[in-house]
């Protein structure tokens, strides 16, 4: 636990959250700032700040909680789809530096985009680029 993350606080219920899942390893509960009704996160208890800082064990345990919550959220409020979305380093847009999981409900012409919306301008890549980017991340 961080003692200066909210999220490792709400953990430890010293503020409170609308929890709709917890396992022994993860928390979900409603965003505070919500995107739409029914917006969720889904974190990790043990406090990790990247993706990368997750042990195997705790991704998993995050992702089956998306894969059983994303349904469960999306009926909640009767919605057309769910964007999933992670923001992973302040670059990406991450706020709260503890890792979790966007779970938005869409609905038909609620204005929002695509995730390939989310990035600005896409470059122009080159298939040696792309060649060179796929071996470097396949490595």
């Amino acid at each position: 636990m961080a003692d200066d993350c909210i999220f490792c606080k709400i953990v430890a219920g010293e503020i409170p959250g609308r929890t709709v899942y917890e396992t022994d390893s993860v928390l979900a509960f409603l965003d505070a700032n919500p995107l739409a009704s029914g917006h969720t996160l889904v974190i990790p208890k043990a406090h990790a700040e990247r993706l990368d800082d997750l042990s195997a064990g705790a991704a998993a345990d995050v992702f089956a909680a998306v894969h059983e919550l994303t349904p469960r959220v999306e009926s909640a409020v009767d919605a057309d789809a769910v964007t999933v979305g992670i923001n992973d380093g302040s670059a990406a847009g991450q706020e709260v530096p503890h890792v979790h999981v966007h779970l938005v409900p869409r609905f038909e012409g609620d204005g929002g985009g695509p995730i390939h919306a989310v990035a600005g301008e896409r470059p122009d890549l080159s298939d040696a680029e792309l060649d060179a980017i796929a071996a470097d991340i396949a490595e």
